[in-house]
Order: C-alpha cells, then structure tokens, then sequence
C-alpha cells in the first residue's frame, strides 16, 4: 500500500488550515499532518499538535516560542518559530504537499519555496498570485512544482476546463455572493459596524477575508489570481453576484455554452480536490440537494457601492508592483476597520491613496515586492494615523 500523503499545513489555526485538518482526518491512510503551523494561537496549535503528531510544529509569533515548546516538552514533536523556519520548512525532505493557508503577504515567501523545492502546492492564499503572479507562475514554469487552487472559486474554473481546450474557452465568471452590504443604501455604508461586515450571509471564515468579501476587494483579488493560474486576460474574466453562494464559479465557451461547479458554500470538497490530486474522493459529508433550493439568481455587481472591485483591472492594466500596493494597503486598511480607527467607506479610500503615493516599479524583482509591501504598509498606516488623528479633532470642536 502506498505511504500517505505528507503535508505541510501552513495556517492550520485557520479556517482553511482546521478544514484541512478535517480532511486528513477524513482519508487518515492517504494523508499525513507532517508539518504544522500556525501564527499566535498557541493553545490551538499546541492542540493540533498532540491530535495529528506531526514531525515539527511552528509558530510565527516568535514571542510565543517558549510558551509552545513548554506545552510540547516530552512529546518529541520538534518546535520552532518565525518566518526564516516556516520557509525552511518548505525544502523538508519529509514533506510532499504543502497548503499555503494562511492569509496575506506572509504566504508569498513560503510559496515560492516551496515552488524552488519542487513541492505540491495547493494554494488557498490568494495574495501570493496577487502580489507576485507573474514572478510565481515564471517560476512554476521552470520547476517540477504543480500547483492546485484551493479558493473555491478558483477550483470550480479547475474542474469546469477539465478536458477542454485554452482555445475553447470564451470566458471566466468568477461568482460573489455580495456579502452583508449587497442591498443596504449606499449612504448607510460609512457607518457600518465591525459586527455588521463580519456577519456573512453564506460562508464562515476568518476576520480579515470576511471584510475582503464585504468590500468586495476579494474578488478583485480573485480576478487576479484567475488572470494567472489560467492565463486568461483580464478583459475576459468577470464577476456576477450570486447571492445564494450554491454557483462557485462559471466557464463560457466560444460555442455559447457555460459550464458551472455546484456545490454546498463550504470548502471542505475544493481542499478534499486539491489534496486528492484533482480526484473526486468518497465522502459522507453532506452533499448538495438543488430541490432545496427554490431559486438561483445573478446580478451584476454594483460598482459604485463596491468600487474595490474595480482594483482588478487598475491593477493588471498597470502590472508591475501595482497588485502589492493595493494588497498591503488593504492588509492595513482592514486591521484598523477592524481595530474600529477607520470607517467602512475608508477602506476604498485608503487603498487608493496609498496607490498615488507609493513608488511604482514596471518590472518588479522579488526583492522588489518585499521593498514594495515595505513602503505600502507604511504610507497606509501613516493615513489610518492622520485619519485616527482628524476624527479626534472633530470629536473635541
């Protein structure tokens, strides 16, 4: 009998991380948990630890070190800490596929790794495509690395193009559910509350990608990334809302005809199909029933009440270091939305802002980008402090 599967799961604190551990647990003779990491939480990770014993278990937060390895003394799971080890761990000979489940800039160092080793990816941290699509298909293209989408709107392109030709394909439609804010008058979206965006009508997932889906900044974010895992133009890929979330993606063909990817809003079967190797594995999980459903319905989406969306195609019109700048901003912008320093509506603003005043680059190195995220973060932050800094004034007259 064939030895599992070993997998690196980088993120598995997360939504995407605990539902890959799901699915280990699900098929426990085809995949092994071999590496395990995580970004502060060391109660959970130090619990996933003691469930799946892997070989080495790591923590990003570097401050928290000692306090894991306490917790694991004895147990011969091997410990360490911080961004250097992670991206070490991605060359580990004992280590066969790794899932890139964290969330933002950080997963883009450990992929690129994990590309230069030659490993199965299956990706599920959009940002590193956003960020440095053309740098990671470049290299993928060079290496014995393959790499799976595990986005659920990314994996339902995957399995819609199964067996078609690149010439066949018309266009890409990517679906969005519309989040919270799909029909609430637009003057009411400056005082939105922190609870009101992370309350998602289909899906659960972590804070930060929660707020992306309510800006909709996530599919801009996925129409990037479908630029470079397909290869198609971003004149031919588009967004539709789709507010039952049952429809996770679309592929129109130069025939007229479309094929569509159905299923529960639930990521368990997109991570089970990168995992397997683009294979349908069994499962008793519960699947979708259509009856259930009395409708299905597509929109176009607002613009003017979500002009993040419109960030794609600025964005890969312009190329080079664009993408980056939008990114860190908005890794930025959403922490202090969700630290409640800036309003809803400033998210868009700020983005844009730091866009006008951010150095950019035509042809980005990789040592580029880190320069890049670098400078974003740091003009964004300046603007939340202004922002932060204004709102006190007013408060005081």
């Amino acid at each position: 009998m064939n030895q599992p599967k070993r997998i690196a799961v980088l993120g598995s604190t997360g939504s995407i991380g605990t539902q890959t551990l799901d699915i280990i647990s699900e098929y426990p003779d085809r995949f092994k948990a071999q590496v395990l990491v995580g970004g502060h939480n060391v109660a959970t990770l130090a619990e996933q630890a003691l469930r799946y014993r892997p070989a080495l278990v790591i923590i990003a937060d570097e401050s928290r070190y000692s306090e894991l390895c306490d917790v694991l003394a004895g147990t011969g799971i091997e410990v360490a800490a911080g961004a250097s080890a992670i991206a070490d761990a991605m060359g580990r000979d004992d280590v066969d596929t790794v899932v890139t489940a964290t969330v933002g800039y950080s997963g883009l160092e450990p992929t690129l790794r994990a590309i230069a080793a030659g490993k199965e990816i299956a990706l599920a941290n959009k940002e590193t495509l956003v960020v440095a699509g053309e740098l990671v298909t470049s290299l993928l293209a060079e290496s014995r690395s393959t790499l799976l989408p595990v986005d659920s709107e990314h994996s339902a392109i995957y399995q819609c193009l199964v067996g078609e030709t690149p010439e066949s394909v018309d266009k890409l439609i990517i679906t969005a559910s519309g989040g919270p804010f799909r029909n609430m008058p637009m003057e009411r979206l400056k005082h939105v509350t922190v609870a009101d965006a992370l309350h998602h009508p289909n899906w659960s997932m972590g804070a930060k990608i929660t707020i992306d889906s309510a800006t909709m900044l996530n599919k801009a974010f996925e129409i990037i990334e479908a630029r470079w895992l397909f290869g198609i133009d971003s004149s031919r890929i588009e967004a539709v809302v789709h507010p039952q979330s049952i429809v996770h993606s679309m592929v129109q063909f130069r025939d007229g005809a479309v094929k569509a990817q159905l299923g529960i809003p639930d990521m368990h079967l997109p991570i089970r199909y990168a995992l397997g190797d683009a294979t349908r594995l069994d499962t008793a999980e519960r699947k979708l029933t259509l009856t259930d459903y009395a409708s299905l319905t597509f929109e176009k989406p607002d613009t003017k009440r979500f002009p993040c969306l419109t960030l794609a195609y600025h964005a890969l019109d312009k190329g080079g270091n664009t993408a980056c700048i939008i990114n860190a901003a908005n890794e930025i912008a959403v922490s202090a939305f969700l630290d409640g320093r800036i309003a809803f509506t400033d998210i868009y603003d700020l983005i844009t802002d730091t866009l006008g005043r951010v150095s950019y680059i035509a042809s980005p190195t990789y040592d580029d980008y880190v320069a890049t995220n670098t400078e974003s973060r740091a003009v964004a932050s300046e603007m939340v402090e202004n922002i932060t800094a204004n709102q006190k004034i007013i408060c005081n007259l």
